[in-house]
């Protein structure tokens, strides 16, 4: 698609802030007014629209599209991604431990144990650790209190936290990244501990190594998508 518009411009609109080109308000991709709650994320969705050539091209438009399903998807209905949310506190990778007896375990208590111990603090849980990969359900107290925390945030504050949460496989991990002394490359290279130790073992392989370069940048889009909100 050519480029169909010349000014781009941030105005308040309805209660926030919305983008228009040459003077009209956008819309989500379901027709609904794309307004968002800081001037802050208006403008990273404006520079969007500002930095686009001749030709658009529609990958490069991570935060209108995280905008978007947040007004059109979760704002009509939290509770899908509030249960999948929650499938990843029940699942967490970073409370799925190999056996005490093997190199790896020790990595993963000197680097895992003091996010999962300040995240239990922080949000006042007890989470079961697990040595292997059978499953073993969370206290159900635990993820009680976890359900009325994810209750609590907007549709914009979930959307992001989705996409951190899924890349990690981690709920641990995504509700540390809300805090806001969250150090976005420390939490991407607990949740890549793993794959980690892996490749420190067998080697580096050029199509993974890509593959892990693109979950990091959306890891990192989405944090500074969050980040946004409290600007």
């Amino acid at each position: 698609m050519k480029k169909f518009y010349k000014q781009v411009d941030v105005a308040a609109a309805d209660g926030g802030w919305q983008v228009a080109l040459d003077g009209r308000g956008i819309k989500t991709q379901h027709g609904r007014p794309q307004v968002t709650p800081t001037r802050a994320m208006a403008e990273a969705l404006a520079a969007e629209w500002a930095d686009q050539g001749e030709e658009i091209d529609p990958a490069r438009f991570v935060m209108r599209d995280q905008t978007d399903y947040a007004i059109d998807v979760i704002a009509l209905d939290a509770a899908d991604v509030i249960d999948k949310l929650l499938s990843y506190g029940d699942t967490d990778t970073l409370l799925y431990r190999a056996h005490p007896d093997e190199p790896l375990y020790q990595r993963q208590q000197k680097e895992w144990e003091p996010l999962v111990c300040a995240f239990e603090e922080r949000e006042g849980v007890r989470m079961n650790r697990i040595s292997g990969v059978m499953h073993r359900p969370q206290p159900e107290e635990s993820m009680a209190r976890l359900r009325t925390r994810l209750t609590e945030q907007d549709a914009f504050t979930l959307a992001g936290l989705q996409v951190l949460t899924s890349l990690a496989a981690s709920l641990t991990i995504g509700l540390s990244a809300l805090e806001a002394d969250g150090d976005v490359e420390q939490l991407w290279k607990l949740a890549n501990l793993e794959e980690e130790w892996q490749a420190e073992l067998w080697g580096r392989d050029e199509q993974a190594e890509a593959r892990s370069a693109k979950r990091r940048d959306a890891f990192i889009a989405a944090h500074r998508w969050l980040g946004l909100l409290r600007a």
